[in-house]
């Protein structure tokens, strides 16, 4: 199922999306999807966010976009450093508009949409500085 959503060039308007929405913060933004998610999606992103080592950012910004497509699951997960700063709620307007235009079908059309607004809501906290280097890869990873 997932070739027929993520296609080569889906991938890489997706890691398009995420240089430009790292360039208005100094977090990091990663996608990772899977193929299928048995339990609670945020403890599987949680996993899925050690083992891609997103908590290695000097600042602990790095943002997790986790989605299985078979099950119909999601999470984003900030690190520590986002939560110390900001409120509990503060990923539910992304999630919600993520679920409505999944149900309308526009799978990549939402990832995209939820990568510009994760960019934007962390340059309130976590604005772009001059010596910003890239630490975490923009690729999309799979399981």
């Amino acid at each position: 199922m997932l070739n027929k959503i993520i296609t080569e060039a889906d991938k890489k308007a997706i890691q398009e999306a995420i240089r430009k929405a790292e360039e208005l913060t100094s977090g990091e933004i990663r996608v990772h999807i899977d193929k299928s998610c048995s339990g609670d999606p945020l403890k599987r992103a949680i996993e899925v966010f050690n083992k891609l080592k997103m908590q290695a950012t000097k600042e602990r910004n790095g943002v997790l976009i986790y989605l299985s497509f078979n099950d119909r699951k999601l999470a984003i997960l900030g690190d520590e450093g986002i939560d110390k700063k900001v409120a509990t709620d503060f990923w539910d307007s992304t999630k919600e508009q993520l679920i409505r235009d999944f149900k309308n079908q526009q799978f990549i059309p939402g990832i995209i949409k939820s990568i510009n607004e994760v960019g934007i809501r962390l340059k309130e906290y976590f604005p772009h500085q001059e010596d910003d280097i890239d630490e975490l890869s923009n690729e999309i990873t799979f399981d």
